[in-house]
């Protein structure tokens, strides 16, 4: 396999303990880990997190704060700009091959880059900007904003040369706008299993002094596209059912008028003495929370991307009650527990029945974390990379416009969605089912598994 001199553009606090700079960083060691020449261009800010095997290459910060901010702010359009002059002085004194840029600014960097250096720009988006733009409050009205994402959504995929995309949701948008098909690949978000490896299961119970409550995790961002009142919501409907539990909200970059929001609505739902707020979370600690959690829960109900907090939970096989729409990954009462999107009673009521239920809750964890080593490993998925690489560099130098399907598809799927015995799933819900009603005869959520059932058949 050819190796290359890559810029990744990286238009985001660099390396950080969230979503897409997780992914970045990653899938840059593992393409390093394979040959490639990596340079990181990136904000002039970022956490303290150990970043191997790449070059990292910082714009200037403009006296600007060093605090950590996911989503726009009036400062982005200059950095942006220095971004750009950066990117290029690094493709000239670096003699990159290619620009690999990620998510909708990195993207037009990267374009204005191509513009002027001619190096072939791949394209790896994670979302739209439609949906994910208006949610941040920034421009007003909300009109504006999804107005403005959808200019972004139409224009921003045309400016490159090949576009990866993290979930088939994403392939299916991409093709609807035009995108051939020969230019276009789903590479999902991955995750280094062996992470959650030799962990503390007991780390919670020793920080926060929990004793034996049940303890259901959230990790990420407050923003409100991640709909953390959903969660709290949900929340209340499993206090209802078991007083004791105890909700860890682990947020690695806090907004603080978000975090007030949160905490005034658990006030009012009277849940504040069930709920923990971690603020500022470390990277390090994750695996042990994770490990000593009993439910991974992901409240954000519509996600055309892959939620890098997802792949984290499946990797530590954990329980997981989710939305469908940010499911990526997930089958009902096969690896996770899918609620209706918005629906948060569900949602409450899965965490329910998992808490009573840790022998359905430990198979979900188990076969969550069996999707994750087929199909979501970095290096198998940065080798499908290299491929993509390889048809860039062939398109540019002999003209070849074709890609090399049968060699990309060694390490590409199409679909990453988990294959399983419909069968034996079937016979494993029943067998809950019965169980569940021996055990107490008078719990109310008996009439809630034969809807789910019905519903499942």
């Amino acid at each position: 396999m050819k190796s290359f001199k890559v810029a990744v553009v990286a238009a985001c606090p660099f390396p950080a303990n969230h979503g897409s700079p997780a992914s970045i960083r990653e899938m840059s060691e593992c393409l390093a880990i394979l040959g490639h020449d990596v340079h990181i261009v990136t904000y002039p800010n970022g956490q303290n997190i150990p970043v191997s095997g790449v070059s990292i290459h910082r714009v200037t910060g403009l006296g600007l704060s060093s605090q950590m901010k996911v989503g726009p702010f009036w400062q982005r359009p200059f950095l942006d700009l220095l971004m750009v002059l950066r990117l290029c002085r690094v493709v000239r004194e670096k003699k990159i091959d290619i620009i690999h840029a990620h998510n909708y600014e990195g993207a037009l960097i990267g374009y204005l880059a191509k513009l002027f250096t001619g190096r072939p720009l791949l394209y790896n988006a994670v979302n739209t900007m439609a949906d994910e733009l208006p949610s941040y409050r920034f421009i007003r009205p909300k009109i504006l904003a999804k107005t403005i994402g959808r200019v972004l959504d139409f224009f921003v995929p045309i400016t490159a040369d090949y576009v990866t995309v993290v979930s088939e949701e994403l392939y299916d948008f991409m093709i609807d706008r035009g995108i051939p098909r020969n230019r276009v690949a789903v590479v999902p978000a991955g995750v280094n299993p062996k992470m959650f490896q030799d962990v503390d299961p007991n780390w919670i119970r020793t920080n926060y002094h929990t004793g034996s409550r049940p303890v259901i995790i959230y990790t990420g961002t407050l923003d409100q596209f991640q709909r953390i009142d959903y969660l709290l919501k949900a929340m209340k409907v499993v206090v209802a059912r078991e007083p004791q539990a105890l909700l860890l909200i682990c947020s690695n970059v806090v907004d603080t008028p978000s975090l007030d929001e949160h905490c005034h609505l658990a006030t009012q739902l009277g849940i504040t003495e069930n709920v923990i707020w971690v603020k500022e979370s470390r990277l390090e600690d994750l695996p042990d929370s994770l490990a000593s959690a009993d439910i991974a829960v992901l409240p954000r109900p519509s996600c055309p991307g892959h939620p890098v907090k997802l792949l984290n939970y499946m990797a530590a096989g954990k329980a997981i009650v989710a939305f469908k729409g940010s499911a990526k990954g997930l089958r009902h009462m096969y690896n996770g527990f899918l609620a209706e999107d918005h629906d948060w009673e569900g949602m409450g009521e899965g965490i329910s029945l998992l808490l009573k239920e840790p022998h359905l809750a430990r198979k979900l964890g188990e076969n969550a974390r069996a999707s994750i080593e087929e199909n979501f490993d970095w290096l198998t998925l940065v080798k499908g990379i290299s491929v993509i690489y390889e048809k860039l560099m062939a398109k540019k130098i002999h003209g070849r416009k074709e890609a090399d399907d049968p060699k990309l598809q060694r390490y590409l799927r199409k679909s990453y969605y988990p294959i399983f015995c419909k069968r034996r799933q079937r016979l494993d819900f029943h067998a809950t089912e019965r169980r569940s009603e021996n055990r107490r005869k008078d719990v109310k959520p008996i009439t809630f598994l034969e809807r789910r059932k019905m519903k499942y058949e």
